[in-house]
């Protein structure tokens, strides 16, 4: 069950019980109407208490943690938690740059493969208009357009 599903779920049973113990309020002495309010509180903690299991064993500095004798504290679990975000944001940030890059390498290559093409197609292979890797336009010979190609080495990893 996921935890807005848990959240849900709560809330109804919340609402179940206050739906409930509005009608029978007058009729619940203070005692019991304490031991309702304990045992929503539980059920709240309980819920919170959770959450925190979840959010620690999602962080993959903290997996460990349940099983060693130390007890990681809830303002440990939060700080661990925002550093991973921001470390998960920055290689993201890398792989978008990654594929960026990726994009205009294959948009230069597809330039240099129709001008290719074209110079096949002309019977022109001396001399032909080709797209460099920074994007001008320069004369160049199909020996020296496939040599382009292969010194460029796309990044990895």
């Amino acid at each position: 069950m996921s935890d807005e599903d848990r959240d849900v779920d709560i809330e109804s049973d919340e609402d179940d019980d206050e739906l409930s113990s509005n009608a029978n309020t007058q009729f619940m002495t203070q005692a019991e109407k304490r031991a309702h309010h304990n045992a929503l509180e539980r059920k709240r903690r309980d819920h919170i208490k959770d959450s925190f299991s979840s959010l620690r064993d999602s962080i993959p500095s903290l997996q460990g943690e349940k099983v060693s004798s130390v007890k990681v504290s809830r303002a440990q679990i939060l700080k661990k938690a925002a550093d991973y975000i921001q470390f998960i944001r920055r290689k993201n940030q890398g792989h978008q740059s990654d594929i960026d890059d990726l994009k205009k390498q294959n948009s230069t290559l597809e330039q240099q493969i129709r001008a290719l093409e074209k110079a096949r197609n002309t019977g022109q292979f001396a001399q032909s208009s080709s797209v460099g890797f920074d994007g001008s336009e320069s004369e160049s010979s199909v020996e020296g357009d496939l040599a382009g190609v292969r010194r460029k080495k796309l990044k990895t990893a």
